[in-house]
């Protein structure tokens, strides 16, 4: 559940009622489940608008920079296999996909 186990939740519950009376709390909570709601919904909208195609060929074009020195020497040694390993990746990717 997050984190929280059981008697925390219950301590936090106790301490909220403590503070602020049922009814508060209640108002509180309700407001919380709106805002949450509305955050989700927000968050679906710009979801379906994001390019997706466009992202995905971008990390693909960042998987190919190398991230090390070691990968530098090697993309700059051995770019022929390089390219193979990058055509035998596409061609698995084609034959995975419906």
């Amino acid at each position: 559940m997050g984190g929280f186990h059981l008697l925390d939740l219950i301590v936090i519950l106790a301490i909220g009622l403590l503070i602020a009376s049922p009814k508060a709390l209640q108002s509180i909570s309700r407001n919380a489940g709106k805002g949450v709601g509305q955050a989700k919904t927000m968050k679906d909208k710009v979801m379906a608008e994001l390019p997706m195609e466009e992202i995905s060929g971008i990390s693909n074009t960042l998987s190919k920079i190398p991230m090390s020195p070691q990968q530098t020497v090697q993309k700059l040694l051995l770019p022929e296999q390089e390219n193979k390993q990058s055509e035998a990746k596409q061609e698995t990717k084609k034959e995975n996909s419906p």
